[in-house]
């Protein structure tokens, strides 16, 4: 027994020694590293501590942890679900992420292809810049857009149409339209940052791969199905999954510098981050936003959980962990 104790204490030492061997060996890589860990650390992980708040009736007197424990412990969910709108905006949250996700990608990864067969670096450069741009816009900005663009008395669109002799659209009284006009604004704004990251895989692609492909005389549709979508396919399964981990958590900015308030848009628009918003103005209650913002992370970490562990067991090379 004693030597055994000996053997493993032996072992444990020899680990931490080899632990920070590798530390001194790489210190300047984590020195460069530190940074960036603070940061994850300080606005990721301190503010989980804030969870506390979803189970308790926060007064700013007695502060986050001497706030008084509610006496259900679901006391704070209780507004979400008792207002009817739980299923609604649940629903919109999903289904709206899917629609970015699935829309996004397929985008980002043709265009990125699309980009790397042009040869021509003037016109390639210029127009990955083009794409990029919106990026680098505020929402704020795409709001006024949108509204410039839409709008009923003076909008481009229904200036155009009066111009043609047509009846002008009331689209900010359309609920329908904007199920479109979200997923099109959300495109317009972040495929191009999508687009430079599958465009860099798209790169890393062995160049030999195509000319032994071309030698056996596959066309370039041929060369893309066969060589080039297999070579990016972990990067696409790995950017979908780190979108998917947040499926139910609604982009507020999009939806709220679009919309505003608008009520007539909010059967098809709300998502549960603007209806929590709203809520939070009107009651002034932390626990109930609280409440919600933990109602969201245990469907995403459900979710991403679940999507993980069917990927795995179809390959698990792919999955995030």
């Amino acid at each position: 027994m004693k030597k055994g104790k000996k053997n493993r204490t032996n072992t444990n030492r020899s680990r931490i020694q080899e632990f920070w061997l590798q530390v001194r060996k790489n210190r300047t890589l984590l020195l460069m590293l530190l940074p960036a860990v603070v940061l994850i650390f300080v606005f990721a992980y301190m503010p989980m501590g804030g969870t506390i708040l979803a189970f308790k009736q926060y007064n700013y007197k007695d502060g986050i942890w001497k706030s008084p424990w509610v006496e259900h412990i679901f006391d704070n969910f209780r507004f979400f679900f008792i207002s009817g709108k739980a299923g609604t905006v649940t629903l919109n949250t999903f289904t709206y992420n899917l629609s970015f996700i699935v829309v996004n990608t397929s985008l980002a990864v043709g265009l990125a292809i699309i980009l790397s067969e042009v040869k021509n670096r003037f016109f390639k450069k210029a127009t990955q810049s083009v794409i990029f741009l919106p990026y680098f816009v505020s929402w704020v900005i795409v709001g006024s857009i949108a509204y410039n663009l839409l709008n009923y008395e003076n909008g481009v669109l229904n200036s155009m149409i009066r111009a043609l002799g047509g009846q002008p659209l009331n689209i900010y009284f359309t609920p329908k339209a904007w199920r479109l006009i979200l997923v099109l604004f959300n495109a317009w704004k972040g495929v191009g940052y999508s687009m430079v990251v599958y465009l860099a895989a798209v790169v890393g692609v062995d160049t030999t791969l195509y000319e032994a492909a071309e030698i056996d005389g596959a066309n370039i549709f041929q060369r893309i199905r066969y060589v080039l979508l297999p070579s990016i396919k972990p990067t696409i399964i790995t950017l979908v999954l780190l979108d998917v981990s947040k499926i139910f958590r609604g982009n507020f900015d999009l939806f709220y510098q679009l919309v505003g308030s608008n009520g007539a848009l909010y059967e098809t628009t709300d998502v549960i981050d603007t209806f929590v918003f709203r809520s939070l103005l009107e009651s002034s209650d932390i626990g109930m936003a609280s409440a919600s913002g933990f109602y969201q992370s245990v469907l995403c970490f459900v979710i991403i959980i679940v999507v993980n562990t069917v990927v795995k067991r179809i390959n698990s090379d792919y999955a995030l962990f």
